[in-house]
């Protein structure tokens, strides 16, 4: 039962954060945002494992590496989806990404339950009908949908090589995840020159979302020790659920109704892919 409880506080963790950072990055800007979070973050691991006074405990802890450039990948693509489009469209659809590490499971001798297969094509016409929006008496793909679907692919191939990295060592695990983050969104701001400066207070509250964030990372790879891809992954993608209450109880964002019904039959795919 610890996995599953470490894996659903993971959600719980990602839930705020992946609210709370793209909001503020609506009026900040994305990178800055993603930059600040990412320093937040590593300062806060850094210290815990320092303070611990060991040395991973394998090689395998560097699979780290893979699972931060996807998920960093994931998360810019998150952020950007955020910002162009609705937090309770968005949140669910890169939520979809359960379906990549189930899908690995299964390639690696995990047998689906029938509960996961209808939870995959639930899922699946979610999807579809979130993507969807009525304008003006047509019907469009809903802003944001294409970034939505990049973020799942990001997130979906991060949680294997994250699980695979847990296992070794959860703690400098998400440590290199998280130096691996840095180093990345350092370079897109190289890349791309970004003002950096942040009032204090601003500050303040983004290095707090990139410690929710690691925190989400280090619950999750502290589930991997003991459970299985195929239930701790799932259960740490029902992230969706607390962004997409948050969006309605804070924002009161307005979705129309059969993106209403894509975004429930979402939520529901991935809480049964975990069944």
């Amino acid at each position: 039962m610890t996995p599953l409880l470490l894996a659903l506080g993971a959600s719980l963790a990602w839930g705020v954060a992946d609210f709370a950072g793209p909001l503020i990055s609506r009026t900040l800007g994305t990178l800055r945002v993603l930059f600040w979070a990412q320093v937040g973050g590593l300062l806060a691991i850094a210290i815990v494992v320092g303070l611990r006074h060991e040395g991973p405990h394998g090689a395998g802890a560097l699979f780290a590496i893979a699972a931060g450039v996807c998920g960093t990948a994931g998360l810019y693509a998150y952020y950007r989806g955020m910002q162009v489009g609705a937090m309770s469209v968005v949140a669910p659809i890169a939520g979809v990404s359960a379906v990549i590490p189930v899908a690995f499971g299964i390639a690696t001798g995990d047998s689906p339950s029938p509960w996961q297969i209808a939870g995959i094509a639930a899922a699946l016409v979610g999807v579809v009908l979130a993507s969807i929006e009525h304008h003006e008496g047509s019907r469009r793909v809903a802003t944001g949908v294409g970034l939505a679907l990049l973020a799942a692919l990001g997130f979906g191939l991060y949680f294997p090589w994250m699980h695979a990295a847990g296992k070794v060592d959860f703690w400098w695990a998400s440590l290199i995840f998280r130096s691996t983050a840095l180093l990345l969104v350092a370079a897109a701001v190289a890349a791309r020159p970004t003002d950096l400066r942040l009032r204090p207070r601003d500050l303040a509250f983004v290095a707090a979302v990139g410690v929710g964030d690691t925190l989400g990372n280090l619950l999750f790879a502290a589930s991997s020790s003991h459970g299985l891809i195929s239930l701790t992954s799932v259960l740490a993608s029902l992230y969706p659920i607390v962004t997409v209450l948050l969006a309605a109880s804070i924002l009161h964002e307005h979705v129309a109704g059969a993106q209403k019904t894509g975004i429930v039959l979402t939520l529901v795919g991935v809480v049964l892919i975990g069944a």
